[in-house]
C-alpha cells in the first residue's frame, strides 16, 4: 500500500448528495460563485462569536472510550480569536458572497450572541439593504451558568434576511400545536372532546383550539441544546441543535433545493439538509469540522474536497479479491487500531477516491469496529481511506 492525495472522496449513501470543501472561504468563494452564483435558496452561517476562547474537537478513541462514553482525545478546532477589524473583513467578504449565491427567492441566517450581534446587524444592513431584514430571531434555553455579575446571558440572535421581495417563506411547514400556552383564556372542551380557547374582544369572541397548529413567532424557546448523550452529537464544540436548523431549513427551503453552510463546524446542518432532502454545500478551513462532518454525514451521499492529510503514517494492510468482491483487512496502523476512528475501501479513478463501504465507531456498536472490508469489484485502482483520531483522512492505493 502507498500514500497517495486524492483531490476529493466520493461518498455513495442516502439523500440528494452534497459538497463539502476544507477549504479558507475567501479562496474557495470564486469557484463557487463561478458554479453556483444566483442558485442557492438559502445560506446559514453560525461564524465565530469573537469570545476569545479556543474550541475543540473531541474524540473518543478506541472501544473503551465508546463503551465509558468518555471523549479522552481533546483537538484544537480554531481559536476564536480575530481581532475586530479582521473579523469584519472576513464577515463583510462572506455575506457579500452569500448573497451573489443566493437566487432571488433566497434567505439568509446568520447565528451569532451579544458580542458582534451589533456589528454584524450593521453590516448585514450594508451588504443585503435595510429593507431586506426580515426578523431578528431571539433563541432562547435554559443551558450554561448564572452569573453574580449580571443578568445571565441565555439566548443567541439569529438575523433573517431576503434576498429580495420575491422571499420564499413558509411558516406552516414548522408550525406546531398551540397546546395550553394561552393560560389568560377561558378553556373550554367541544362536543368531539377537543380542547380550545376563548376570549371576548371588542364585542367579538376568538377562539383557538389546543391541537392547532400555530407557527412560531420569533423567540424560540422551545429548542434545547443538544444533549451530551445526543447520538448526533459530534464533539464538536458550539453544534447547534437539529431541531433548530430543521426549523430554519423547512421554513425557508423545499425538497430539492440547494442550501449552504459557509463556515460548517460541526457538519450539523448539511447532515440536517441531507435527512430534509435538500442538496448542500459546506465549507470550512478546520480539519477538525472536516473530521466532524465525515461523521455526522456518515451514510449520506457527499463529495468531500481537500480532505487528505499529507501527514504519513504507516499502514499494514492485506488485500484478496474474491469472486464478486475486493477484501481489505488491515492489521496495523501506526501505533494501534485504537487510533482509527473510521476506514473506507473503494477504488482510485480520474483523481478522485471512491467509497464504496465503510466502518466506522459508533454507539449502538460500543465502539467496536471491524477491519475486513468487502466491497464490488469494479474499474479503478483498489484504495482505502482511514480517519484517526487526530482528525486525519489518510488515503492509501495499491501499488500499481
Amino acid at each position: 500500500m502507498i500514500q497517495f492525495y486524492p483531490q476529493r472522496e466520493e461518498r455513495m449513501g442516502g439523500g440528494p448528495g452534497g459538497r463539502f470543501y476544507l477549504a479558507e472561504l475567501t479562496e474557495i468563494l470564486p469557484a463557487l460563485l463561478g458554479e453556483f452564483a444566483g442558485k442557492v435558496q438559502l445560506i446559514y452561517i453560525d461564524p465565530p462569536f469573537g469570545t476569545g476562547d479556543t474550541f475543540h474537537l473531541r474524540m473518543r478513541q478506541g472501544e473503551a472510550d465508546w463503551r465509558a462514553a468518555n471523549a479522552s482525545r481533546c483537538l484544537t478546532a480554531y481559536a476564536d480569536d480575530l481581532p475586530l477589524d479582521e473579523y469584519l473583513h472576513l464577515l463583510r467578504t462572506t455575506l457579500s458572497g452569500a448573497r451573489d449565491l443566493l437566487c432571488e427567492e433566497g434567505a439568509l441566517f446568520l447565528h451569532c450572541d451579544w458580542h458582534r450581534s451589533a456589528h454584524l446587524r450593521l453590516l448585514l444592513d450594508e451588504v443585503f439593504g435595510a429593507r431586506n431584514f426580515v426578523n431578528e430571531i431571539i433563541w432562547a434555553y435554559q443551558t450554561g451558568g448564572r452569573s453574580r455579575h449580571h443578568f445571565s446571558r441565555k439566548h443567541d440572535n439569529i438575523f433573517f434576511y431576503r434576498k429580495s421581495k420575491n422571499l420564499f417563506f413558509d411558516p406552516d411547514a414548522v408550525a406546531t400545536a398551540r397546546g395550553n400556552r394561552d393560560n389568560h383564556l377561558k378553556r373550554h372542551v367541544d362536543a368531539d372532546g377537543r380542547v380550545y380557547r376563548s376570549v371576548r374582544t371588542a364585542g367579538k369572541v376568538y377562539t383557538y383550539y389546543d391541537d392547532e397548529p400555530v407557527p412560531p413567532s420569533d423567540v424560540w424557546d422551545d429548542v434545547s441544546h443538544i444533549q451530551q448523550r445526543d447520538p448526533r452529537r459530534s464533539g464538536y464544540d458550539g453544534q447547534k441543535p437539529f431541531a433548530l436548523l430543521e426549523r430554519i431549513l423547512k421554513c425557508a427551503s423545499r425538497e430539492g433545493d440547494l442550501v449552504a453552510d459557509l463556515m460548517c463546524g460541526s457538519g450539523a446542518f448539511p447532515a440536517a439538509a441531507s435527512a430534509l432532502n435538500r442538496r448542500f454545500l459546506a465549507v470550512d478551513k478546520s480539519p477538525c469540522a472536516a473530521a466532524a462532518a465525515m461523521r455526522t454525514l456518515y451514510g449520506k451521499a457527499c463529495t468531500f474536497s481537500g480532505t487528505a492529510s499529507r501527514e504519513a503514517r504507516p499502514l499494514h494492510a492485506e488485500f484478496a479479491t474474491g469472486i464478486a468482491d475486493y477484501i481489505f483487512h488491515i492489521s496495523d496502523f501506526g501505533q494501534g487500531l485504537e487510533e482509527v476512528d473510521a476506514w473506507a475501501a473503494g477504488y482510485f479513478l480520474d483523481g478522485a477516491f471512491h467509497a464504496m463501504a465503510e466502518e466506522m465507531r459508533m454507539h449502538k456498536k460500543k465502539g467496536r469496529i471491524d477491519f475486513t472490508l468487502h466491497f464490488p469489484i469494479h474499474i479503478g485502482v483498489p484504495a482505502i481511506r482511514v480517519s484517526d483520531t487526530a482528525a486525519r483522512q489518510l488515503y492509501y492505493r495499491l501499488e500499481e
